[in-house]
């Protein structure tokens, strides 16, 4: 029997086009891909930096909408933030109040015995930030500790893993003895003990981070000198 043509005379076989047209883009990719990974590593600090920064902005803007009346903008953050955080009034900062902070027993005596979980606040006693004092802490002492790195980034020496858990201590005692029930902590234990731990993440981290994204650079600019 006669054997029939795979193709039809004339017809270019797709198949047989597949690898020349990945071939002509290839190059392009893996040029713009070189490009991008190579502006991420002489730019990473600002991401990181940009990145923590909005985060440590968003819980202080939730009051902010609601003082000035866009309470569904600020419902949202709340919302979205509370799954990350207790939100405990008890152990929160207000704003647009008399108040920066209010214990529990204070708060029953202004809104009485039955306090909601996660009460966010009213135009007498002000709004609460939608994380608790310790986050705020965290996040703000990230992004500090982020912005002097850029000036210490090329001799800082990364923390070491004992001196990072030394650093966790005061925030693991401070946190623990309350769940406990051992003792109460205080906004300012709780202050000092959550900037304690961004600042040793940070000191941990971006030193390392610096020295990878120096590999980077030094192995685009290898493969580029190797063309």
């Amino acid at each position: 029997m006669t054997k029939l043509p795979t193709t039809m005379p004339g017809l270019q076989d797709p198949s047989a086009a597949r690898p020349a047209s990945l071939a002509r883009w290839t190059p392009l990719v893996t040029a713009v891909l070189s490009r991008i990974v190579h502006a991420i590593s002489w730019h990473w600090l600002l991401l990181f930096n940009t990145a923590i920064g909005v985060f440590a902005l968003v819980p202080i803007l939730a009051p902010v909408f609601m003082f000035t009346g866009h309470v569904r903008i600020a419902r949202f953050i709340y919302a979205a933030l509370g799954l990350s955080c207790h939100q405990l009034p008890e152990r929160s900062f207000f704003l647009f109040g008399p108040r920066l902070a209010y214990t529990l027993d204070e708060l029953k005596l202004l809104l009485g015995p039955d306090v909601p979980l996660r009460y966010i606040g009213n135009t007498a006693i002000g709004f609460k930030m939608a994380v608790c004092q310790r986050d705020v802490a965290i996040y703000l002492a990230m992004l500090l500790a982020g912005t002097v790195f850029a000036l210490v980034r090329h001799r800082l020496r990364p923390l070491s893993w004992r001196g990072f858990a030394a650093m966790c201590v005061p925030m693991l005692v401070d946190g623990l003895g309350q769940l406990l029930g051992s003792w109460e902590s205080t906004p300012w234990s709780r202050v000092v003990s959550g900037s304690l731990f961004g600042v040793a993440w940070i000191w941990l981290v971006y030193p390392h981070v610096e020295t990878a994204m120096r590999q980077v650079r030094e192995t685009l600019a290898a493969d580029e000198a190797g063309r």
